[in-house]
């Protein structure tokens, strides 16, 4: 699995953070910026990861500004993306579970550090329950059209 990452300056320090975790863990990834804590727009980067997920550059992206809030709504506006902002393990595990999220939205002013790490690591090992719940997604999926 490789995975995008991607904030903007509010989320830098939280996304560098998740980088050394997901290097220890093996896990590969691709980072779309921003790299530095200079000001930016949360729009662009979370567009230019969500564009990458749908586009198969990565198969899941993580997105990350200061409460998690802006960078998810403008990820969600990409066709095809389900972006959930979780700031708790049982959100991010019924995010995958129930709704096949293929992206992760977290506020690095909100979240911890370390409840960060062990929301990722929920998320990435849930599995998509499929069912009755695929119907729900196919739902949301149609009112993209």
């Amino acid at each position: 699995m490789k995975i995008g990452i991607g904030s903007d300056h509010g989320g830098f320090e939280l996304k560098e953070y998740i980088k050394d975790y997901l290097e220890k863990e093996g896990i590969e990834y691709l980072d779309y910026g921003t790299y530095s804590e200079e000001s930016v727009d949360y729009p662009d980067y979370g567009k230019k990861l969500a564009e990458a997920v749908i586009a198969g550059e990565v198969d899941k992206g993580i997105a990350i500004c200061g409460t998690g809030i802006g960078i998810s709504i403008a990820c969600n506006k990409v066709k095809g993306i389900r972006c959930a902002l979780c700031h708790d393990t049982y959100s991010a595990r019924m995010s995958i579970e129930h709704n096949n999220a293929n992206m992760l939205a977290l506020g690095g002013r909100v979240v911890g550090k370390d409840l960060a790490l062990e929301i990722v690591s929920v998320w990435l090992k849930a599995k998509f329950e499929g069912g009755r719940h695929e119907r729900r997604v196919n739902k949301i999926t149609a009112m993209e059209e």
